[in-house]
Parts: C-alpha cells; sequence; structure tokens
C-alpha cells in the first residue's frame, strides 16, 4: 500500500528539488510557477473540471506543480496532499526500483513526448491500468518548464480485453476438443462396424445351414448372438449421429409435415416392442393435423427413440399414450408414460451425453445415454425444442414441440 503523501521516502535515484538556500523545496519555481499561476483563466477552468482524465504538471525534476479534479478522483489525492510530492509516489516498487519514472522524464525531454500503458498505484495502494501521456512544456526560447502529464483509468477496458481474449482462449479449445472428439468417435464408429457386420453375415449364414446341420441348442446361440450384433450396432449408430450432430455435419430438410401423419407411420414400428412387455400403446384419435414445418426424417428418428425409451421404462402391463396437438405457434408431440417416473433434479440430467437414469452395472437398462441429447439437438436444430415433465411414480410425459405452419 502507498504512504502517506507527506511521509513516503524518495527514491535516491530521483534528485531532489531544492531552493536557493540549498534546502529541499516543494517545487521548482521560475518559469513553471508563472506558467501556471498566468495561465488563461478558460484554461484554467476547463482542466480543473475535467473529471475522467488526471491532467496535472510536473516540474523539471517530476514533482507534482498542479493537480486537476480527474486527478483527485482517479488516483485519490487532494491538491494539498499531492502537489510537491515527487510523481514516482504512483509507481509500483519495482518500477521505482528499475527507475522506470525517471526513465520516462528523460524520454518525453528527449523526443517531445512518452505514452505507455501500465499498472499505476492510487493513494489507498490499490492498483489500476493506466493509459499515460507525458508531454515536454518548453517556452519561446526552448528552455524545459516542465512536464504535462494527462493520465487516464482504462481498468474497465482493459478487464474486457482480457476477459474477451480469455473467453476466445477457451472457445478455442472447446471448438479443438469437440472437433477431436467427434473425429474420434466417427473414426471408431466405422471401425467397430466392418467386423460387427461381419459377425452379422457369417451368423445369418451359420443360421441358415450353409455351414452344415444346426441343433435347436446352437440355434440358440446363434440368436443370442445376432440380438447382441445388432445392439452393438445401434450404440454404434447413436455415436455416429451424435458426431454428426455436434460437428454440425447434418442437413435438415425443413418442409411442412403433419404430425398426426408422423404417429401414424411410427408407431406401428414399436408395437411388436410394446407386445413383448404386455405394454398398452395407446393412440386417442386426433382431431388436426398438427402442421408443422420439420424435417420428417429427423421427427421420426425423435420419435422412435421418445416411445422406445417410453416402452423401456415402464414395466409390464403399463401404458405408453402418443398423442399430438397445437398451440398459437408451435404444434407437438406428447409421449406418456406410467413408468417410475425422474427426478425434478435429473430433468435436465438426461439430455445430456451419455447419461442414462438407473443406469449401474447390474441395470437391465441398456444404451448408450445418447438418445435423448440427440434428439434434443435436432429439435432446436428445426427451432424446437424436446422437454420432459415427470414426477416420480407418476410415469414421465416428453413433449416435441415445433413451428407451426402459419
Amino acid at each position: 500500500m502507498a504512504e502517506n503523501a507527506g511521509t513516503r521516502p524518495q527514491p535516491s535515484s530521483i534528485p531532489a528539488a531544492r531552493d536557493t538556500g540549498g534546502k529541499p523545496a516543494a517545487i521548482s519555481k521560475a518559469r513553471l510557477s508563472d506558467t501556471v499561476k498566468h495561465g488563461g483563466r478558460i484554461y484554467q477552468l476547463m482542466v480543473e473540471a475535467v473529471r475522467d482524465y488526471a491532467i496535472f504538471m510536473l516540474d523539471p525534476n517530476g514533482y507534482v506543480a498542479s493537480w486537476n479534479r480527474g486527478a483527485e478522483r482517479i488516483k485519490g489525492y487532494r491538491a494539498d496532499e499531492i502537489i510537491g510530492q515527487h510523481f514516482s509516489i504512483f509507481y509500483k516498487p519495482e518500477d521505482i526500483a528499475t527507475n522506470h519514472p525517471q526513465h520516462e522524464l528523460e524520454i518525453a525531454e528527449r523526443e517531445g513526448r512518452f505514452e505507455e500503458e501500465r499498472p499505476r498505484l492510487r493513494k489507498d495502494g490499490s492498483e489500476f491500468w493506466a493509459s499515460v501521456v507525458i508531454t515536454a512544456v518548453r517556452d519561446e526560447d526552448g528552455s524545459l518548464v516542465g512536464f504535462a502529464k494527462v493520465t487516464r483509468d482504462l481498468t474497465e477496458r482493459r478487464n474486457a480485453e482480457l476477459k474477451a481474449l480469455e473467453d476466445a482462449r477457451r472457445l478455442a479449445e472447446s471448438v479443438s476438443a469437440n472437433l477431436a472428439k467427434s473425429g474420434f468417435l466417427t473414426a471408431m464408429s466405422h471401425e467397430l462396424r466392418t467386423p460387427l457386420n461381419a459377425i452379422g453375415g457369417y451368423t445369418e449364414l451359420l443360421t441358415l445351414g450353409l455351414g452344415g446341420p444346426v441343433t435347436p441348442e446352437q440355434l440358440d446361440y446363434l440368436e443370442r448372438i445376432r440380438r447382441s450384433q445388432q445392439h452393438l450396432l445401434g450404440i454404434i449408430s447413436d455415436l455416429l449421429n451424435f458426431s454428426r450432430v455436434e460437428g454440425g455435419h447434418l442437413t435438415y430438410d425443413i418442409q411442412p409435415l403433419s404430425l398426426s401423419q408422423v404417429i401414424e407411420g411410427i408407431v406401428p414400428l414399436v408395437e411388436p416392442q410394446a407386445n413383448a412387455k404386455e405394454i398398452a400403446l395407446e393412440t386417442p384419435a386426433r382431431g388436426p393435423d398438427c402442421l408443422v414445418l420439420g424435417d420428417r426424417a429427423k421427427v421420426d428418428q425423435i420419435l422412435v427413440n421418445l416411445l422406445s425409451n417410453a416402452i423401456k421404462f415402464t414395466g409390464a402391463g403399463g401404458t405408453v399414450t402418443v398423442s399430438c396437438g397445437e398451440s398459437a405457434d408451435t404444434a407437438l408431440i406428447e409421449v406418456a408414460d406410467t413408468g417410475a417416473g425422474i427426478p425434478a433434479e435429473k430433468q435436465e440430467a438426461i439430455f445430456e451425453p451419455f447419461v442414462q437414469l438407473g443406469r449401474s452395472l447390474s441395470s437391465a437398462h441398456e444404451g448408450t445415454g445418447l438418445g435423448l441429447a440427440i434428439s434434443r439437438e435436432l429439435a432446436r436444430a428445426m427451432k424446437g425444442n424436446l422437454t420432459v415433465a415427470s414426477e416420480p411414480g407418476s410415469g414421465s410425459t416428453f413433449t416435441l414441440s415445433l413451428p407451426r405452419v402459419k
């Protein structure tokens, strides 16, 4: 913290101002004092009224000779506290140790002007980021009268610039990481599909008996292999879709489409899955066509995922209901189930990649946890959304909303 202006020792490298009797003097008098005293009244009023800039004079040795309101506001010193003090009082100890204040005056005297941005100290010892201009002031015969010093507090601008740089750095790192991740997922997925397709093909050949007679027990084993192969292919498809969505590599064919027709086309695809668990799949009578703007293939993909999830997380004998409706600006598909429900604190987490509610090593709920993340991204890319409303023990309702055709 800066010491009191009246007691702070001057740096040994700074020459002390002295009067004609050899005693220390507050500032050099002579021409500088006359210049300050006899300056135009309007000019003095203008300088004193400025509050956004610290504007003050230094004598040839660097002692403060005048002080405006802006200087008081920025640096914290009153005029009677600072006039007569050496301007090095505004500098950090490490700057004083390298004789930086005197170096500034030497450059200004030699070249007429010195300018920099650098930390400075306030009276209370706190730092601010200062834009500083020091100009040599000379009289008619070229003799050095002193220095005019203008300081502006740019702390807010500096902080904003540093924050922008940090945000840009983080964004660049994030983009780079996402590109690397997407590239890895794509490459890995393609590498895994090749052997899995071979496994599926050879399993089919063995099942058909092309390799010789197959016993009923062997057929059961082959069916287990086929189901596992299909399950793994489904996971890989999710990974590929996720990498494409994250990488922005998907294109959308936005056209008017009927959500009623989407439901009619998709429900039969998941009926076998529901029947296998003895789950009732209900589609209430639909009134409006629920016309929206969307990509039919992407909307189909979202609905298949929502219905498959609802069936997977609904116990035997439960019910899954799919319906559509309209509001002023949107039309929607609702998929409601009678499953266990989702706690409030988990309802956003399930839309995060690789998150699956209730997953454990012993869980029967298989999958990557990418389906809902992909579905929400697809919905939002079509200017819609995917949300959930649920209470533990009362089931869940997932709502896909899309902009209506005007």
